[in-house]
């Protein structure tokens, strides 16, 4: 085994990455370790680069939540042994680095198999962007709503979620913030489409959902926008924020919330994964295996050296709906 591995290192919050030769942590029973193929980059990388995660790491971090790699040793235990030799997808540990290096430590269960004829590339993005739509799928079914809402949805999760929603007869309004995004989602079947950067898009919105009634809305901008879907959302409405693209505090007339009985319950896949406990996961996950190569495909716009992150960063940041961009480690 080798000691040391090169890796992308941040040594304070919103700082410029950097390639260094670091130790490769000990395995502890119940761990694994696996040589990255691949790292996608997210929109919750770049939040957690910035340092706007609630929990603050010990700086200095290795960045990255998911990827794909081999299995190349175990800690012990039997999960941990039964994943050795396994080409699998992967996400970090709550207290480990992450996948951004040439080798990662992660907990047996934090590490999927990926099904015959899934390639590496395809796995990088397959557990994060899948699980979420998966799971949003069976809060809109928990939660009877037949009709949900969903902003920044040029991206591949939003796409995900269209095809889900289809798939299982529930209406969803999309919003995104140009044209040639509206155009990408028609194409794949979104019927109820609203484009901010259009000058009365606010008053296609309220005209929409006075239409359509949706009581679920999925909210990945916040900031203003709370306030707007709380104005035009329909009494008894839930709101679900999952993430804050707009880095902006989210600030709302309170009143509106109260006399409308609108609720505002946040969604982080991890605590929605400890509350449905690990058979309900599992079976998501399974859905995921089924699905990755159509209905929960990826689409990536290029594949880069690890060792040019700065520069993948500013091009994913600028074009995100353009699709992933994947740091390769091979």
């Amino acid at each position: 085994m080798k000691e040391t591995m090169l890796a992308v290192v941040q040594e304070e919050a919103g700082g410029l990455l950097k390639i260094k030769e670091i130790p490769i942590p000990q395995l502890k029973k119940g761990e694994v370790l696996v040589k990255m193929h691949y790292a996608s980059i997210n929109p919750s990388d770049l939040s957690f680069l910035q340092g706007s995660y609630a929990e603050k790491p010990e700086y200095p971090i290795v960045p990255g939540i998911e990827g794909s790699g081999e299995v190349v040793a175990s800690g012990g235990g039997f999960l941990a042994n039964l994943r050795k030799g396994k080409i699998v997808a992967c996400t970090k540990s709550a207290h480990n680095s992450g996948t951004w290096a040439e080798y990662l430590i992660t907990s047996a269960s934090n590490v999927v198999p990926l099904p015959k004829g899934i390639e590496s590339k395809s796995g990088a993005s397959m557990l994060v962007n899948p699980l979420t739509a998966v799971s949003f799928i069976h809060l809109a079914k928990r939660g009877n709503h037949k009709v949900v809402y969903n902003n920044a949805a040029g991206g591949a999760l939003g796409k995900m979620l269209v095809r889900l929603c289809t798939k299982n007869h529930i209406e969803i309004i999309n919003e995104v913030r140009s044209e040639s995004q509206a155009k990408d989602l028609k194409n794949i079947g979104a019927k109820h489409i609203i484009d901010s950067s259009k000058p009365n898009y606010l008053e296609e919105m309220e005209s929409v959902f006075s239409s359509l009634k949706p009581t679920l809305l999925f909210d990945a901008i916040c900031g203003s926008k709370t306030n707007d879907l709380i104005r035009f959302a329909p009494a008894n409405s839930t709101l679900m924020p999952y993430a804050n693209l707009s880095e902006d505090l989210s600030i709302y007339d309170s009143r509106l919330l109260l006399q409308k009985n609108i609720k505002i319950s946040g969604f982080f896949l991890s605590n929605y994964n400890k509350e449905v406990g690990i058979l309900k996961v599992l079976k998501n996950i399974s859905q995921v295996k089924k699905l990755i190569d159509n209905d929960l495909t990826t689409n990536y716009q290029k594949v880069v050296s690890f060792k040019n992150v700065n520069e993948a960063i500013n091009e994913y940041r600028n074009n995100m709906s353009q699709g992933k961009i994947l740091l390769n480690f091979q």
